[in-house]
């Protein structure tokens, strides 16, 4: 037996190529915490029956999503300094700012609802863009979250479609409560 065979890789395993493109775990976990936050603000704010007013809109969705990823790195602080790790004040601060990929995640949805003050479209079709994108989104994360993970095509896509069910639950709720 070569050589060779010792270093093929197990089909279901992602080839280092393709890794090497994918973001660290810890970014795509705050991606789409980001995004089904990004949902869940954008689908609450869009009461119906109340006049649209998506510029405050858009500033409670960044806030809250500036605010959760403060809460986030700060309970990696608050976890660090409970296992006796005590960490320095820079590694305090970097844990903080690592949580980043949450706040980018709701750009879009914030992007949009600009959109709607600026007058290109409604709050509403803002909002049920936004909806629409954070959900194909939500798949397109939970899919290379798997494929950094290790996994096939398939069952990765099956993970992204599993991740992809919790934006289409928001739409639904939001279909329903409306």
């Amino acid at each position: 037996m070569s050589d060779h065979a010792a270093h093929v890789p197990p089909e279901n395993i992602a080839p280092r190529r393709i890794l090497r493109y994918l973001p660290p775990k810890p970014s795509l976990f705050s991606g789409i915490y980001g995004l089904v936050l990004a949902s869940a603000m954008v689908a609450a704010l869009d009461a119906a029956g109340e006049k649209a007013n998506p510029g405050p809109d858009a500033l409670w969705v960044l806030l809250t999503a500036l605010a959760s990823a403060a809460a986030h790195g700060y309970s990696h602080v608050i976890a660090q300094r409970a296992s006796g790790e005590g960490a320095a004040a820079a590694n305090r601060l970097r844990l903080v700012l690592a949580e980043w990929p949450l706040v980018a995640a709701v750009l879009p949805t914030v992007g949009m609802l600009l959109a709607a003050v600026a007058g290109w479209w409604t709050e509403a079709t803002a909002v049920d863009a936004a909806l629409l994108f954070n959900t194909v989104a939500l798949f397109s994360w939970g899919t290379r979250a798997a494929r950094t993970a290790g996994y096939g095509w398939l069952p990765a896509c099956r993970a992204g479609g599993m991740d992809m069910l919790i934006g289409l639950m928001i739409i639904i709720a939001n279909a329903l409560i409306k």
